[in-house]
Parts: C-alpha cells; sequence; structure tokens
C-alpha cells in the first residue's frame, strides 16, 4: 500500500465528513449566513476534488495488483463527491422554510442516509484493503527471509566447495610424491638385483679359483 496514497485518504475521509455536516448545516439557515456556509462547502468540494486527482495519479503509478483495489475505493469515493454536490444543489436552491423541510424530510434524509451508509462500505472496505495489505507485507517478509536463507546456503556450499578443491590439491600433491617414491623404490630394487648378480659371479669366480688352487697343489703332491 502507498503511504503518499494513505495520506490523501485520510484528509479526503475527514473532508468529506465536515463537507457533510456543513451542507446539513447550511439547509437550515437563511440569507446570508447560507450563503457564506454554501461558500464554505464549494470551496471544501474542489479541495476534495484536488484530493481525489491526486489519489487517482498516485494509484496508477503503484503496480497493478495494488492499483486494482485503489481504483476501486476511488470509485467510491467519487461517488461519495457526487452524492456531496447534489446535497449543495439542493440545500442553493431556495431559501425558504418549505424548502428546507422538504430537504430534510425528503430528498436531504434519504441523500444523507445514502451518504452515510456508502462512507460504512467504504471503511469496510478500507478496513479490507489493510488487511490484504498486511498479508502482502507478511509475504514479502517471508520471502525476503527465504532469500536471506537461500543465500547463506550458498555461502555455505562454497565454502565447503574451496574445502574440497583444497583437499584435492593436497591428495593430488601426496599422490605425486607416492609416484617419485615408487620410482626411488623401483631403481633401489633393480640396484639391489644388479649388484646380487654381480656379488654372485664374483663369489663363483672365487670358488673356480679356489678349486683350481686347490687341484694344483694336490697334484704337484
Amino acid at each position: 500500500m502507498s503511504a503518499v496514497f494513505d495520506g490523501y485518504e485520510r484528509q479526503y475521509c475527514e473532508l468529506s465528513a465536515n463537507l457533510t455536516k456543513k451542507c446539513t448545516s447550511a439547509s437550515l439557515l437563511n440569507g446570508e449566513q447560507k450563503k457564506q456556509k454554501l461558500s464554505e462547502v464549494k470551496t471544501g468540494l474542489d479541495e476534495a476534488e484536488s484530493l481525489i486527482r491526486k489519489m487517482d495519479l498516485e494509484a496508477r503509478s503503484l503496480q497493478p495488483s495494488i492499483k486494482a483495489n485503489l481504483l476501486a475505493k476511488l470509485r467510491e469515493y467519487k461517488s461519495d463527491l457526487n452524492n456531496l454536490k447534489r446535497e449543495v444543489k439542493k440545500a442553493s436552491l431556495t431559501d425558504s422554510q418549505t424548502a428546507r423541510d422538504e430537504l430534510l424530510e425528503s430528498g436531504m434524509s434519504d441523500t444523507l442516509m445514502a451518504s452515510t451508509d456508502q462512507r460504512g462500505r467504504l471503511l469496510m472496505s478500507t478496513d479490507r484493503l489493510n488487511q490484504s495489505s498486511e498479508r502482502i507485507k507478511e509475504s514479502r517478509r517471508t520471502v525476503l527471509e527465504t532469500e536471506e536463507l537461500g543465500v547463506s546456503i550458498l555461502q555455505d556450499l562454497h565454502q565447503q566447495r574451496q574445502t574440497l578443491l583444497h583437499a584435492h590439491d593436497t591428495l593430488h600433491g601426496v599422490d605425486d610424491n607416492i609416484g617419485k617414491s615408487r620410482k626411488l623404490l623401483t631403481s633401489m630394487v633393480r640396484r639391489m638385483n644388479r649388484n646380487k648378480w654381480i656379488i654372485g659371479g664374483l663369489i663363483g669366480v672365487l670358488i673356480v679359483a679356489i678349486i683350481l688352487i686347490s687341484y694344483f697343489k694336490i697334484s704337484h703332491n
């Protein structure tokens, strides 16, 4: 709901109630007093029309879902203003007591009753719109809380991803070290095998030499 529209609406409702009282009071007066009172009412009607135009401009500048409700309220206010204009027109027709009595006993009382009923409906519509506005605000708060929760979850997931990437890099480094160690061990095993063959060859040569030396000794004896 628009705070600007609410401000204009409050001003209009107060002004409308005040004009209705003045119009009723003017119908009971005569002469210059009546003219002065009706002049004040007409000035108030101009101000009321200005407020309705401002509310109309403000309502049309809002979102479609809100604008439709506000325009519906405006139609009620315009109807209320037209009723007030008719009351002023009837009050301006004559200064005679007979005309005042007829207006009070017939058209005026009916019109005032209709205006009262209409204002009651307007107030009920306003209450319903205010309740709808509160529900919309509550929904907005829920959406904002959900967005904040989503952002928090995304941040946690990002941190977990960074941790996993760091762990992956660490494991990759360990794999490299294990590969290097494996190559080193393989090289050492090969060297050990080669050394075994060399030592075995040397032992074989020594054995042959010992056998030959022993043979020559026995032969000479």
